[in-house]
């Protein structure tokens, strides 16, 4: 039997089985035909996140942020870096705190910008503060590592 993960579509959030080893060939969503990865960030909110981190079969990278914050508009660069070198292993994610108070309180989000890797539904890691886009591939690997 071929190993699968499970990906959900960023733009319909329709979840598919990808076979492990075509992960790096572009999958397309079975529901929109949309590409399962682009290479940046999603911009997801409250209800979507959930869903995500429900289905998800590969670690979720969540960058809370918001628009008013300097140092969250200073990381976006380094951040869509990242997520292009991270993906297909880590699907790199954007949570606006302004338009997702409740989750940014139930999650214990304090200080902005925050990320929180997240697999099999639960919190792996958490990092406070601007990184670069090699300090975010090289935390969000080793702590994706770390959990097997």
């Amino acid at each position: 039997m071929t190993e699968a993960a499970q990906i959900v579509c960023p733009h319909c959030d329709t979840a598919n089985r990808v076979p492990l080893a075509r992960l790096a060939d572009r999958p397309l969503c079975g529901a929109c035909r949309k590409p399962l990865f682009e290479g940046s960030p999603v911009a997801l909110s409250d209800e979507r996140f959930r869903r995500h981190l429900r289905l998800s079969g590969i670690p979720l990278l969540v960058d809370f942020w918001a628009s008013w914050c300097g140092p969250c508009r200073l990381m976006g660069p380094a951040l869509e870096e990242a997520a292009a070198q991270l993906q297909p292993r880590i699907r790199a994610v954007k949570v606006s705190t302004e338009e997702a108070p409740q989750l940014a309180q139930e999650l214990g989000i304090r200080s902005i910008p925050t990320l929180v890797l997240f697999a099999g539904g639960r919190e792996l890691a958490r990092r406070v503060g601007v990184a670069s886009a090699g300090q975010i591939v090289g935390w969000a690997s080793e702590a994706g590592n770390r959990a097997g």
